[in-house]
């Protein structure tokens, strides 16, 4: 099976196409954003206090992101194989991540990181909150997801291209086109 990490800044379609690669590759695309959501809608403990970090654009803290990760990985579905989309996003999640899977005997097969043009994935994202009606996801909050993507998450591709396993795609471009590259950066054809 295949063992993926997603990395990409907000807005480069990571969520789209993960969906597609866990149903192309027959194993659950694993997104910290859907748990955060989930336990947000919930009202959890968890939940209240993700939400304050999400709502600033910020990351919900290391501690309960690798818990939730953890749990999730020791599921049955996510033996053979998975997608993680969303993480790792921190160094300290990579040496996280490194430990869980230690543990269960398994490797990374590889990290794809999707690129974008960052002015054009901020352009469209203004445009879909503001067509959306979502007046709290301005050209402001949206630029300040890159500026903390590019601090804490970018230097992981060269964390993972270090150890051979990075892949970098083009992320600009139809859904269906990107899926395919995707594919052929990981070898496997939809």
């Amino acid at each position: 099976m295949t063992r993926l990490v997603l990395l990409g800044p907000p807005g480069a379609g990571k969520g789209t196409q993960a969906a597609r690669l866990a149903q192309t590759l027959d194993v659950p695309a694993i997104s910290t954003g859907d748990i955060f959501r989930r336990n947000v809608t919930e009202g959890t403990d968890l939940g209240v206090a993700a939400k304050k970090y999400i709502d600033a654009g910020d990351y919900v803290p290391d501690s309960v992101t690798n818990a939730m990760v953890a749990d999730r990985l020791a599921e049955a579905d996510a033996g053979p194989g998975f997608l993680l989309d969303g993480y790792p996003r921190t160094g300290d999640q990579v040496l996280e991540l490194d430990r869980m899977l230690q543990e269960q005997g398994v490797d990374l097969d590889h990290v794809v990181e999707i690129t974008v043009d960052t002015d054009e994935v901020v352009k469209r994202l203004t445009k879909r909150a503001a067509e959306q009606g979502r007046s709290d996801d301005t050209e402001e909050v949206f630029r300040h997801r890159f500026e903390v993507y590019a601090e804490q998450t970018a230097p992981l591709a060269q964390t993972y291209a270090d150890r051979g396993l990075l892949v970098q795609v083009d992320g600009m471009g139809e859904v269906d086109v990107v899926t395919a590259r995707l594919l052929a950066a990981i070898g496997r054809e939809g």
